[in-house]
């Protein structure tokens, strides 16, 4: 039986607040500046701007509260201090920080920085796909040493990437891993990491909600973000890949996004992680060699709005219609027609396309889910077993490698074609 993180809840709530991925990075002849890059529009469930936490350096410094939860067995931390009246966030913060490197990286936009987990002795570290995905060269700082550091891969889709440090024989501290299925709004959290390039910095406050989804549009297709925990602990750019951990010094999240109400790309008081048991779990995956696979419904589908469902003469003004199914697929297979409208995926409302792909990638590989939809205006229901997309990914992979080789041709032709002229004129 999978955890309960995986499994969806109704969040059809709007989020008033833009939801926005921040990439601060540092350029040449820029000192320590951040340039604020890779914000997207038009973000599907709400109209926020959303900003991935990757920073530069700024004179900011992070917030740590002394709030102390309910419950809290110090005994479970297996730290030694040297008074016996540490707070929880101190005992937290001794626990966990030796376990959490500053991620530097250099892309074709420049350098950035960002913040990972210590996984195991071997070197290997959780960060965000945004972070190292499209790094050229990678270096990360533990325990005040910096070491070069190499991408083992990642899922895209998901956000998460897995890289490996070259400890040169060097002894690190791997984080102890919690169970992110067993938080409940209100538990006691602390986000780590290098907020605006302050490296080793800690912030705590409170799980304010769970099972958020968000897709974001990206260079890469589309990430989509699902089940994501919600907390009001400070997050700021370069928090992206850091760790977000209970009151026992256990990881439960990878810091991902905030919220940014007044569009500058700082905090504003609401923060979203990645659940730990699912990154923990792409990342073995990754480390293995295994492929990442994801739920799979098999159809393409159109958003219905106000506007189409006029002119098609539609029985609904929003849902997801089904435009093509996959031969054979889940969709198929469970009766779904192409014209149908589907309306609902277990217990989330379908109010778009995207809701719909949010919806299943809630769900994991096997699962049974309950799908409504009109046909004809009146309401159906199937019962739909998820199938797996590793052979979608294939295929997409060849799309994107063969999409890839015709970019280099036309580089080379380009490049040819220059020396050319450059030969003619030169006569």
């Amino acid at each position: 039986m999978r955890n309960s993180v995986y499994k969806n809840r109704n969040n059809t709530r709007k989020n008033t607040r833009q939801i926005t991925r921040q990439t601060q990075r540092t350029r040449p002849h820029t000192a320590l500046a951040g340039v604020v890059g890779g914000a997207v529009a038009g973000a599907a469930v709400s109209a926020a701007l959303v900003t991935a936490l990757m920073g530069g350096v700024t004179g900011t410094t992070s917030t740590q509260q002394q709030t102390e939860p309910k419950n809290f067995n110090s005994a479970a931390l297996n730290v030694t201090t040297a008074s016996e009246n540490t707070t929880i966030s101190e005992a937290v913060a001794e626990k966990c920080l030796p376990s959490v490197v500053s991620v530097n990286v250099e892309t074709p936009e420049g350098a950035g920085i960002g913040s990972g987990v210590v996984l195991d002795t071997d070197g290997n570290i959780i960060t965000n796909w945004h972070v190292a995905g499209d790094a050229t060269s990678i270096s990360v700082v533990i325990d005040g040493v910096t070491y070069d550091a190499t991408l083992v891969g990642g899922d895209p889709s998901s956000d998460i990437a897995v890289i490996r440090a070259d400890l040169n024989g060097a002894l690190v501290t791997p984080m102890e891993i919690g169970d992110s299925s067993a938080l409940v709004v209100g538990d006691w959290v602390m986000t780590l990491g290098s907020p605006l390039g302050l490296d080793q910095s800690v912030s705590t406050g409170i799980v304010s909600a769970l099972y958020r989804n968000q897709l974001m549009p990206s260079a890469s297709g589309n990430t989509l973000y699902t089940n994501l925990i919600q907390v009001d602990a400070a997050i700021n750019g370069g928090n992206s890949g850091g760790a977000l951990v209970n009151d026992q010094g256990q990881l439960v999240g990878i810091n991902s996004l905030l919220a940014d109400a007044s569009g500058t790309g700082s905090f504003s008081g609401i923060g979203f992680a990645i659940p730990g048991n699912y990154a923990v779990e792409i990342a073995n995956k990754v480390i293995a060699g295994e492929p990442v696979t994801h739920a799979y419904i098999g159809l393409s589908c159109a958003t219905v709005n106000e506007q189409n469902a006029q002119g098609n003469n539609l029985p609904t003004d929003q849902g997801a219609y089904v435009a093509e199914l996959a031969d054979g697929g889940p969709a198929q297979a469970a009766g779904i027609q192409e014209g149908d409208i589907i309306t609902r995926i277990g217990d989330l409302e379908v109010t778009s396309a995207d809701s719909l792909l949010l919806g299943v990638r809630s769900y994991s590989v096997g699962d049974t889910v309950e799908v409504n939809f009109l046909r004809n205006g009146e309401q159906h229901t199937a019962e739909v077993t998820l199938g797996s997309d590793e052979r979608l990914q294939a295929q997409q992979a060849q799309v994107q490698q063969e999409h890839m080789q015709q970019q280099e041709l036309g580089q080379q032709q380009m490049e040819e074609y220059q020396q050319f002229l450059e030969q003619f004129l030169g006569r």
